[in-house]
């Protein structure tokens, strides 16, 4: 069951969210909004992982894009005592020559870091993303 919600917005934010919306790959204002309040309330709520308290227990998405020769890094990682690892993919992206793999891990902020900044410091490792899971005190799972 949906429900509405109206705020009161500027001119000039009104006149171009529709713009936003749609820049930002939605095709509607509802879930686009929604969207954006989570991922504010949760930034807001926790910070960036490098702001996160080294404690704070984090669970989300390592995305890592390299050139291959780093495997048996990647496979210390997930075997490691850190980061409780979940869920790893590995896919090849042929138009852009490049390995890509996804760790899906649970751990706190402060070995999150130590597992990017080693990654980020590895010959042939091009891109390290961390996307961290929205804050839900309920749910499905």
């Amino acid at each position: 069951m949906s429900r509405v919600v109206s705020f009161s917005t500027d001119n000039e934010f009104a006149d171009n969210l529709d713009n936003l919306v749609t820049k930002s790959g939605y095709q509607n204002r509802s879930r686009f909004i929604r969207d954006a309040s989570l991922y504010f309330a949760d930034l807001q709520q926790r910070g960036p992982l490098e702001e996160m308290k080294d404690n704070e227990e984090v669970e989300g998405l390592i995305i890592i894009y390299y050139q291959h020769g780093i495997e048996q890094k990647l496979l210390n990682v997930r075997h490691s005592n850190g980061l409780k690892i979940t869920s790893y993919n590995h896919s090849c992206l042929t138009h852009s020559h490049t390995c890509v793999d996804t760790m899906q891990a649970f751990g706190t902020a402060a070995e999150y870091r130590i597992v990017i900044k080693k990654l980020q410091n590895t010959p042939n490792v091009d891109k390290v993303t961390f996307i961290s899971a929205p804050m839900r005190d309920e749910g499905c799972c």
